[in-house]
């Protein structure tokens, strides 16, 4: 049983050798403190990636037409494509994993409020777009698109947070608002969370109204839409293929041409970033831990070194009638006492560095937000800090190292006989 007598020994011996125990704890405090710091950075990327993708479904896909490279059944090359809301039907009808859709077409117009203006992007959509990139009505400030808009062709407008905040300066409601896109008079119906505030943030208004006014009522930029159930990179590729093939169909190309259509789609990137990720994740495990091995066998050499010096303490002790368990705790003990102190020590130093560096980072950010520059939202670092349970991950690594760095030095003492321990220091 553990006593506090065996503490105060255990101090003792520590005090009698304070450069070696200071570098034995060193050794085990760096080991910690690089894995939490590696750790960190780990999560900090993976963090950093997920945000990037946080204004969409990590199953969206964006299409959009180009031109031939092959010639078709009397078509030369270089004919360019273009889509139509036919297609968009096609695809929903033709693909049962296909889930949101919507067809986008791009503008970019003045907006104007009582003297106020300002160039802005206006995208014409369909109600499904607010789902596919997660673009919500903030609280209490109205609604977007939805389908009576698009049958009725309203003009009616949904506007970025910044878009109020420069047009409507005199705390005017805008809900109910008129402002003039070019020389169109659009009713206000809802404004959107944008957190970034950035300057490039655009409009929206019903796909069908943008169509007729702007696009001659025929024509569609971008097809964009989510995908349930397709989780592999095989799957993609076979639903890429079979989507060629349906356009090649309905606009008369070469179905082995894949000029004509672009495609891009966050599942592949996001499985990408993710592979990486989980890459590096594990690279950082192997380092953080092999240095932390290090240490625990820097420990278990001290342990050694002690068994040596102390031969005969051990002898005079079971001589006595001390039984070789207690010899075992004595060792086990002042071994899991060291790697833990000095664990704990570059695991404090390890999380308030992480947690420093995410504040500085946190103050950046704010200060710098609202700027609107392009791609002022990205980051490929974001809250490099650790959690609870890797914290007491290492805490239980730090238990079991040191029971293991004391284990090993411990048995060998325990086999001393009192007769060879006497006879050590002859």
């Amino acid at each position: 049983m553990f006593e506090f007598d065996s503490l105060r020994e255990i101090f003792s011996t520590m005090r009698k050798n304070k450069l070696r125990t200071f570098l034995t704890g060193f050794s085990v405090a760096w080991g910690i403190f690089m894995l939490i710091v590696l750790l960190a950075a780990g999560n900090g990327l993976g963090n950093g990636i997920a945000y990037n993708f946080r204004d969409m479904a990590d199953n969206t896909v964006e299409c959009w037409a180009m031109s031939t490279s092959l010639p078709y059944k009397g078509f030369l090359p270089n004919r360019r494509i273009h889509f139509t809301e036919e297609d968009v039907y096609a695809v929903k009808r033709h693909f049962p994993e296909v889930d949101l859709i919507s067809p986008v077409n791009y503008r970019n117009d003045t907006i104007t409020f009582n003297g106020e203006y300002l160039t802005g992007r206006i995208r014409s959509v369909y109600p499904d777009y607010s789902s596919i990139f997660y673009t919500p009505v903030l609280a209490g400030m109205g609604r977007f698109v939805n389908e009576i808009d698009l049958v009725q062709r309203r003009k009616v407008v949904v506007l970025s947070p910044r878009m109020v905040e420069v047009l409507f300066r005199d705390s005017i409601e805008p809900l109910g608002s008129y402002v003039k896109l070019g020389n169109l008079m659009f009713q206000v119906i809802g404004v959107y969370q944008d957190d970034d505030k950035s300057n490039n943030s655009p409009a929206y208004i019903p796909f069908s109204t943008g169509q007729l006014l702007y696009d001659n009522g025929y024509g569609v930029g971008n097809i964009e839409f989510t995908l349930k159930g397709i989780n592999t990179e095989e799957a993609e590729d076979a639903f890429r293929e079979e989507f060629r093939h349906l356009m090649a169909r309905r606009h008369q190309f070469d179905p082995e041409d894949k000029s004509p259509i672009g495609m891009w789609s966050t599942g592949s990137e996001f499985r990408m970033w993710q592979g990486m990720t989980n890459g590096i994740a594990l690279f950082i495990w192997i380092v953080g831990l092999g240095t932390l091995m290090a240490g625990i066998v820097g420990v278990s050499n001290i342990m050694l070194i002690t068994v040596r010096e102390r031969t005969r303490e051990f002898g005079i002790r079971k001589a006595l009638g001390a039984k070789p368990v207690s010899i075992l705790g004595l060792i086990v003990i002042e071994s899991v006492f060291v790697t833990a102190v000095f664990g704990y020590i570059g695991l404090v130093l390890g999380i308030g560095l992480t947690e420093a560096i995410n504040y500085g980072m946190e103050m950046a950010g704010a200060g710098a937000s609202g700027g609107g520059n392009p791609g002022e939202g990205t980051t490929v670092f974001r809250n490099p800090t650790v959690n609870l349970g890797i914290a007491m991950s290492a805490t239980g690594v730090l238990i079991i190292a040191g029971v293991l760095a004391g284990y090993f030095p411990a048995r060998k003492a325990t086999k001393i006989t009192a007769i060879e321990a006497i006879r050590a220091d002859e």
